[in-house]
């Protein structure tokens, strides 16, 4: 950004057409920008009965000299959680200070910032509104401070307080008085701005004796000269960059509002709890796992499973219920014991009436070969039957050896065996770095990821338990199971 002599607007054109003022108007939720600009303008010009998304861009000559105005939307301040009513609302006359709390902008929304491209080459003045009927805390300050470091450097030399609803104030309280008694913040406002600062009442537009106006342009023409007539120039290149930041932001917020308006539409509603069968080979880190997704060490890693073990916790949002398993062989459905095939069965049968997912658990250090392959689909159908690949997701292990290496580039290098195994899964997987429960952020995405699956598996959002998982063969370790283990027993740990 850089300063600019309006040396552009005098000369020859000054015999053709009146010199030219431009005002940029920034400010917060609910502070009089649109009742300014339209006070300003002499002309309802622009609504100032809903909320400002985009710039808007105003003309009017004032004195032989014409002026525009740009309004544009609130800048956003952030919620105060130690002031339940400094709320965000909606963009007015700046007089009311009690309404309902302003929603999130929406994407189609534009930064305030953008309205200063809509005033070339720059604005003489850029106006920030600040509402006399609202406080004006610290909160607030930082939010003027980086709208007007978002322009650029050097824009405090052209900007000026510019305060609404003083009609509000109580009668023989003056503005100057307003400013020492309101606090350091806004007293810091005023100092930012060269102690330039302007009062309005929005209400008097129609009256005779209105001179706010032509007050204001005189104030506006005294910082022009002390600025020696320069502008601000506007850097469209940076203005643009910004709004592409701030609007990834707002993608990103979007994003996360959909998936929680999908788990609202799931067919039959949301599950009370997500139901989780962890599956794999011996050995493969699959009660690290566990660990990881509940966020605390319910399952005893670092020894040989040999019992179900459910456990229950609340995790994003969630009720995630998981069932730890013993660990099959790794080259044979056969050589595995028909004690932890039965196991295994069983464990779906504890997450009743079915699991949501199954887990199937792969480090991602260890290769796999055709026969591994082989081995782990025909576990995985021979136990649960040949509809359980529209449950099975495989998940990652030991994620950290990855480092900075993306899991699809470790897919792409795994081979086709690993290629074929995530088809089978319908391409469903997630990476876990399971050495630290509770604080592996990707958990939230993975539980998403489970709950994409259970809508594309529309009404076989589960896999239904099988009567032959219950049969007396697969009550082996049932009379070994601590009680609190068992479906009905299950707590909220």
């Amino acid at each position: 950004m850089a300063a600019v002599s309006s040396a552009s607007d005098s000369g020859d054109a000054r015999a053709r057409h009146p010199p030219e003022r431009r005002l940029l108007i920034l400010g917060g939720p609910k502070s009089g920008k649109t009742s300014t600009a339209n006070s300003i303008l002499g002309d309802e010009v622009f609504d100032a009965g809903t909320e400002t998304t985009h710039s808007n861009v105003g003309q009017t000559e004032i004195y032989g000299r014409r002026v525009t105005v740009v309004d544009t939307p609130p800048w956003n301040i952030p919620s105060d959680p130690d002031d339940d009513t400094d709320a965000d609302n909606n963009d007015n006359t700046g007089a009311e200070s009690e309404t309902p709390p302003r929603p999130p902008p929406s994407l189609d929304s534009e930064g305030p910032c953008m309205g200063a491209i809509l005033c070339p080459p720059g604005p003489h003045a850029i106006l920030l509104v600040v509402s006399v009927t609202q406080p004006f805390t610290d909160i607030q300050r930082r939010a003027a401070e980086e709208q007007l470091g978002a322009l650029g450097g050097g824009t405090w030399r052209y900007s000026m307080v510019l305060f609404t609803g003083v009609d509000k104030l109580q009668k023989g309280v003056f503005i100057e008085e307003h400013i020492a008694n309101t606090g350091e913040a806004l007293q810091w406002l005023v100092e930012r701005c060269g102690s330039r600062y302007h009062a309005f009442d929005n209400n008097r537009k129609e009256t005779e004796d209105n001179t706010q106006v032509p007050e204001l342009m005189e104030k506006v023409e005294e910082m022009i000269t002390d600025n020696q007539g320069w502008y601000f120039e506007v850097n469209e290149l940076i203005l643009l960059e910004e709004e592409q930041a701030r609007r990834a932001l707002e993608e990103e917020r979007m994003r996360m509002e959909e998936h929680a308006r999908q788990r609202e539409q799931m067919i039959g509603g949301p599950p009370r709890e997500l139901r989780l069968l962890l599956l794999g080979w011996k050995g493969v880190g699959k009660s690290s796992v566990g660990n990881s997704i509940l966020g605390r060490r319910y399952f005893e890693s670092g020894q040989e499973t040999e019992l179900c073990l459910r456990r229950q916790a609340l995790v994003s949002g969630r009720r995630v219920t998981i069932v730890d398993t013993p660990g099959w062989d790794w080259f044979s459905v056969r050589r595995t014991p028909k004690r932890i095939r039965q196991e295994s069965q069983r464990g779906a049968a504890l997450l009743r009436p079915g699991p949501h997912t199954l887990l199937l658990v792969l480090p991602v250090v260890s290769s796999l070969t055709a026969r591994k392959r082989r081995t782990l689909l025909a576990h995985i159908e021979t136990l649960f039957g040949d509809s359980a690949c529209l449950h099975t997701m495989v998940l990652f292990s030991c994620g950290d050896w990855l480092g900075r290496t993306p899991i699809e580039e470790h897919i792409l290098r795994g081979g086709r065996e690993l290629q074929r195994l995530l088809e089978y899964c319908g391409n469903y997987y997630h990476v876990l770095d399971s050495k630290t429960p509770g604080k592996d952020r990707s958990v939230s995405v993975l539980l998403d990821k489970i709950e994409e699956m259970i809508r594309d598996n529309g009404d076989k959002a589960f896999l239904p338990i099988q009567t032959e998982w219950l049969s007396e063969e697969s009550s082996y370790s049932s009379d070994n199971t601590e009680p609190e283990d068992d479906c009905r027993g299950c707590q909220l740990q």
